[in-house]
Parts: structure tokens; sequence; C-alpha cells
């Protein structure tokens, strides 16, 4: 178990299929773009402001998100590759 502090997100990447609209299987060699979307499974308690409070957290766990592609630090728990980023990294919630 992994309990992010303060505004960060740790996040299950969701890695893309490899197989095109029209059907077509790309290899694995094709994409090898780090990702950009996930899963968050667990948040920070939030930012601490000026005076002292704190922030809400605007993502919960099991949100879908997209997020800036380079701003992620890949971690390994338990096995699992998971990213933690930086809510203000976040760019938008899908679904």
């Amino acid at each position: 178990m992994i309990k992010p502090i303060h505004s960060n997100v740790v996040v299950k990447p969701i890695i893309e299929d490899n197989v095109t609209a029209s059907g077509i299987i790309l290899p694995d060699t094709i994409d090898k773009e780090r990702p950009e979307r996930g899963e968050v499974i667990a948040v920070g308690d939030g930012k601490v402001l000026d005076n002292g409070q704190k922030a809400p957290m605007s993502v919960k766990k099991g949100d879908i998100v997209m997020f800036k592609k380079y701003s992620p630090d890949e971690i390994k728990v338990d096995g699992e590759e998971l990213l933690i980023i930086s809510e203000s990294d976040i760019l938008a919630i899908l679904g």
C-alpha cells in the first residue's frame, strides 16, 4: 500500500491497445511512448494553503485521468509499475 503526501496522486497507467481502429495489430516496438492516461489508486491529503488550511483534491480513487506525458515519476510497488503525479499535472478527468 502506498499513500502519497500533499497534492500527489498515485496512478496505475493505462496502456493503449496495440490494435488500430481498422483491426491492424501493431508490434510492441511501435508503441514505446510513455502513457498519458491512468486510473487513480491513491490521493494525498491536499496542498497546504498560505492560511494553513488544506485545499481539497480534485480527483479521487477510481477516476480515469489524463496527465502530462513526461511529468510523472515512475515507481514499482509489489512488482507493479505505478506513477506518482502532482495534482497540478493532471489535465482532465475522463468519462
